[in-house]
């Protein structure tokens, strides 16, 4: 049996494109002591893959010739670990394959849910980083004004609506009045700004007539900076990713940076999901809450097919997705 994978042909020295990936065919990997054989189910998108591109973050440097990396959902098809059994459904560090190989005491075996993509979602990379970004860094309290960049977006979505659950005011900001409309109509936000549109620092301003207490930025860059100004006293900023600085080689930054932290007092800290990862089984049962109660609707956007990874990548970077993008390998276990 062949296993397909999609490897970098060329690192990006700027706007990424389909030509920076091949498709090849591997034989199918044998699984050692202590392995497993896992069949790749649904393969997580993120900023984060562009930015594998440009050099070394919290993991290596994906470099020419190696399989993209990514965060999977999978099901165990061989098992030499006591830890893990066949058919297990698990999370994973994967690669964009139809399988991969990985240690027994690296995977984490997920919960029996209706619908598995939701351990992707809201149960997952996306649910979990709104939830500990939100709430272990930016701290809301009721009345407060929550402003989210990318407001459609896996992330972005999810803050917003906890931010609402809290008793926040919540003001997105989106690409294109059709996507603000639906951060508004959908997902419950108060307003949400078009940063398309002329006169980013106005609307902002007009959004968010009493300041900005908590900013949640997803995307660095020109709105960070326009954010930034808005900030009330003691406000904290929750720096998620850049997504605007990933696919390009003149990357900018916020220019009110360090004098707006220092006279308005800010706090401001980055985080990786994994940071909080004591703190999951909380935020799992507080997500549950919300879905159950109706105060957090689960959107995903899943592109169907391994070959179209590539595609969804550079969809996202674009910001054609609204909810969590993740690429559908194989079906789920019947």
């Amino acid at each position: 049996m062949q296993n397909r994978q999609i490897t970098i042909a060329e690192l990006p020295t700027a706007e990424l494109t389909t030509a920076h990936f091949t498709q090849i065919e591997t034989d199918l990997p044998v699984a050692a002591e202590g392995e497993v054989l896992l069949r790749v189910i649904l393969m997580s998108i993120d900023a984060a893959n562009r930015s594998w591109m440009k050099g070394a973050t919290y993991r290596a440097a994906v470099q020419t010739g190696d399989a993209m990396p990514t965060y999977a959902i999978c099901e165990v098809m061989h098992s030499n670990s006591p830890k893990v059994a066949v058919g297990d459904i698990v999370a994973a560090e994967a690669t964009w394959s139809d399988y991969v190989i990985a240690k027994g005491h690296h995977v984490q075996k997920l919960p029996k849910v209706e619908t598995i993509s939701h351990l992707m979602s809201v149960y997952g990379i996306a649910g979990k980083t709104a939830y500990h970004g939100l709430m272990s860094i930016g701290r809301p309290i009721a009345g407060e004004t929550v402003l989210v960049s990318a407001a459609a977006g896996s992330v972005g979505g999810y803050v917003g609506q906890i931010a609402r659950a809290l008793g926040c005011r919540v003001v997105g900001i989106a690409g294109g009045p059709e996507k603000c409309s639906w951060v508004v109509d959908e997902l419950g936000f108060d307003a949400c700004v078009d940063y398309r549109e002329a006169g980013l620092s106005k609307a902002l301003a007009s959004a968010c007539p009493d300041g900005v207490d908590v900013y949640f930025d997803n995307v660095g860059g020109k709105i960070l900076e326009a954010s930034l100004t808005l900030m009330n006293d003691k406000g904290r900023v929750v720096c998620c990713g850049a997504i605007s600085q990933y696919d390009t080689d003149t990357p900018t930054g916020p220019r009110n940076l360090p004098g707006v932290i220092v006279v308005k007092r800010l706090k401001m800290e980055g985080f990786i999901v994994m940071d909080f990862a004591h703190n999951d089984a909380k935020c799992i049962r507080a997500l549950q809450h919300w879905v159950g109660t109706g105060q957090i609707k689960v959107f995903e956007d899943i592109v169907d097919g391994l070959e179209n990874a590539p595609k969804a990548l550079i969809g996202l970077l674009a910001g054609d997705n609204k909810g969590k993008r993740m690429v559908r390998v194989a079906a789920d276990p019947s």
